[in-house]
């Protein structure tokens, strides 16, 4: 063998080896591989965002994203053709849930999560399953209709959320003098707000609904105000893993085309739901009915 082949073979095997080590890399730690190699797959959940993603009588997940994000969990078993792969849950909150999607600790995250173009730059987003619009709940008896009403008042919603965002700079822009109370979950907002330790609960109006039906009197509440945001929810899942995200697409867009979502939607937002059995009685709306024959995975500020 000449000194000039041998040369030649050795670059040659270094630029493979080069070549082909971030393929390698992706590979080991791409999402299927880790939920091959564990056999597990595990899923984030949210314990009070009714009706998407909270617990019921027995403490178990469940909730109409739970069901989407257990669609996934099927196609998960096909692609990698192991029906036995086990689900293992990990709560998270607002605050918690895209730092233990980053690190790796929860593989997707199925809730009321806002797709955003700042959140896009921390994780991947699938296609939207839910569209939501910014309003309050208040008192029948409050006299508050809509935000300008709100001058002056204790205003609650849920830290680590879009809408308490959204919230101060309104407060800021309109010098309201509100006094902005931000609670851990939406079940703790709305007890400051049965309590009247906060006067409305500003935030997505399904979640609103949700929060209504479990109120000891569901009919002394209402949920009002021109809606200060459009948003999109999504399925967050980590960055820059392409073949994890078509298989959470797929199993989405193919629920979607199917026709089962409707079905899904009619059990938790047309149908008794735990823990009460209370309706919440909210049809789906013109705009999510074209968004899911048409699904995107764009940020909300591009819908």
């Amino acid at each position: 063998m000449s000194q000039y082949f041998t040369r030649t073979l050795l670059a040659g095997c270094l630029v493979s080896g080069v070549m082909t080590t971030p393929a390698m890399a992706a590979e080991q730690v791409g999402t299927l591989q880790k939920i091959k190699e564990s056999g597990v797959i595990v899923l984030a959940y949210r314990d009070a965002s009714i009706p998407f993603s909270y617990l019921d009588n027995n403490q178990q997940p469940i909730g109409y994203s739970v069901d989407l994000a257990n669609k996934v969990v099927n196609a998960v078993r096909k692609e990698l053709k192991m029906p036995g792969i086990k689900v293992q849950y990990n709560l998270v909150t607002s605050q918690t849930r895209i730092p233990l999607v980053q690190n790796g600790t929860v593989d997707l995250e199925c809730g009321s999560t806002t797709n955003n173009l700042e959140r896009q730059k921390q994780v991947d987003f699938s296609l939207g399953f839910f569209l939501v619009k910014g309003q309050l709940l208040v008192r029948k008896t409050s006299g508050i209709k809509d935000f300008a009403d709100l001058k002056g008042k204790n205003v609650v919603t849920t830290a680590g959320t879009t809408n308490e965002r959204l919230l101060k700079a309104m407060n800021a822009d309109r010098q309201m003098g509100m006094s902005i109370i931000a609670a851990k979950d939406h079940g703790e907002a709305f007890m400051m707000l049965e309590s009247g330790r906060a006067a409305a609960f500003y935030m997505d109006n399904p979640l609103l609904y949700g929060e209504m039906a479990k109120a000891k009197v569901p009919g002394d509440w209402m949920v009002t105000g021109q809606p200060q945001s459009f948003e999109s929810y999504g399925c967050m899942l980590r960055k820059g893993d392409p073949a994890f995200k078509k298989v959470v697409d797929d199993a989405l867009r193919s629920t979607y085309k199917s026709g089962e979502i409707n079905q899904i939607y009619a059990k938790w937002f047309m149908s008794p739901v735990p823990p009460k059995g209370l309706n919440l009685n909210f049809p789906m709306a013109n705009e999510l009915k074209a968004f899911l024959k048409n699904p995107s995975d764009k940020p909300s500020e591009q819908l």
